[in-house]
C-alpha cells in the first residue's frame, strides 16, 4: 500500500522560537525598567505591576474556562501584557483601576477578537486609552522620584529648562511606572534586537520622526525623546507581530506614521502625549498597509478587467 503524503502551504522551515519563548525574552528585556519603576515610585508601583499581571493571567484563565477553550495562560502572553500596562500607568493609580484595565486588555481587546494572534489592536495600548478616557483624573496624577508628592506635571508638560538630559535619560522625573528611564528601555530594546525578538525598523522610524519633527519645530529634543512613553511605546508596544506590518516597507511607514501622529498630538493636541494614540490609530490601518506593502508573488499577472468582472 502505497503511503499518501499531504502537502501544506508554505512555508515549509521548522523555526524553534515558541511563543512562550519569545514572551519570556520581553519580559527579560521589561523587567529593570519595571524593577528600577518600583525602586522609584516604591511599593504603589510594585501593587499596581503586581495588580496589573495577576489580574491579565485571571481572566485569561478564568475566559477559557468558562468557554470551556484550551488553556492559553501557560504562553505567558497574558503576563507581557498585565506587565506593559502596568508600566504605562502611574503608580498613584487606585489598584481597582488598574484592575479594569487589565480585564479590559485581555477580555475586550484580545479574548473577544479570537485571543492571541487575533486581536485588532495592542490590548495594553486599547487598555490603557480606556482607562484614560473613563478615568483622566487618576491617570494623570503622577509621583515624584523617591517622594510621596503627587504632581500632574510631566517634562512634556513642563516649561523648558525644568529637566536635565541626565535626569530625562536616567529615569529622575515624575512619569508612568515604566516609561521614565530611557537608558533602561534602550537596553531591553538592545536586548530583543540581539536575540531578533523584533526588527529595528519600527522604533527607528517612529523615533527618528519623532525627533526630525521636534527638530524642525523648535522642541527640546531631550524632553521629545526622553521625557514620556515614546520609548517604551516604539520599542515594546508598536512591534507587537500581531498588530503591526508584516513587511519591511511596512513597518517603515508604520513607524513614521506613528511619529508623525504623536507629534501631532503632542504639538496641538489638548493632551501632552501622543504615543498610545498614535499607536491604536495606526494598528487599525496595518491590513490596509500591508496590502499594498506585500510584493507580489513571482511570475503574477494581473487579472484583465474582464476576469476580474466574471470574478
Amino acid at each position: 500500500m502505497k503511503e499518501i503524503l499531504t502537502a501544506a502551504s508554505s512555508p515549509h522551515i521548522l523555526h524553534p522560537d515558541t511563543t512562550r519563548g519569545i514572551m519570556s525574552d520581553v519580559v527579560i528585556a521589561l523587567a529593570p525598567a519595571a524593577v528600577y519603576g518600583c525602586i522609584l515610585f516604591g511599593w504603589q508601583a510594585a501593587a499596581v505591576l503586581a495588580v496589573c499581571i495577576i489580574t491579565a493571567v485571571a481572566s485569561e484563565f478564568l475566559w477559557n474556562l468558562a468557554l470551556k477553550k484550551p488553556q492559553s495562560v501557560g504562553d505567558i502572553s497574558a503576563v507581557v501584557t498585565g506587565l506593559l500596562l502596568g508600566m504605562n500607568l502611574p503608580a498613584s493609580i487606585p489598584l481597582w483601576q488598574a484592575a479594569i484595565g487589565s480585564v479590559a486588555a485581555i477580555i475586550v481587546v484580545k479574548q473577544m477578537f479570537g485571543g492571541i494572534g487575533c486581536n485588532f489592536a495592542n490590548p495594553a495600548i486599547a487598555a490603557r486609552i480606556i482607562l484614560l478616557v473613563s478615568f483622566p483624573g487618576s491617570m494623570t496624577k503622577f509621583t515624584e522620584p523617591v517622594s510621596d508628592i503627587v504632581t500632574s506635571a510631566t517634562p512634556l508638560a513642563a516649561e523648558s529648562g525644568t529637566y536635565t538630559l541626565k535626569s530625562l535619560f536616567f529615569g529622575m522625573h515624575p512619569g508612568s511606572i515604566g516609561e521614565t528611564s530611557a537608558f533602561l528601555l534602550i537596553v531591553g530594546g538592545i536586548y530583543l534586537l540581539l536575540r531578533r525578538v523584533i526588527s529595528p525598523v519600527i522604533p527607528l522610524c517612529f523615533i527618528g520622526t519623532v525627533a526630525v519633527m521636534s527638530l524642525i519645530s523648535g522642541e527640546d529634543l531631550a524632553v521629545s525623546l526622553f521625557g514620556g512613553g515614546l520609548m517604551i511605546g516604539a520599542i515594546f508596544m508598536a512591534t507587537d507581530y500581531t498588530t503591526s506590518p508584516t513587511t519591511a516597507l511596512g513597518k517603515a511607514v508604520f513607524g513614521i506614521g506613528c511619529g508623525i501622529i504623536t507629534f501631532v498630538i503632542r504639538k496641538f493636541g489638548a493632551l501632552p502625549e501622543g504615543v498610545s494614540y498614535s499607536i491604536l490609530l495606526m494598528n487599525i490601518l496595518v491590513p490596509y498597509i500591508n496590502r499594498y506593502t506585500l510584493s507580489k508573488p513571482f511570475g503574477f499577472i494581473k487579472p484583465s478587467k474582464e476576469e476580474t468582472a466574471n470574478g
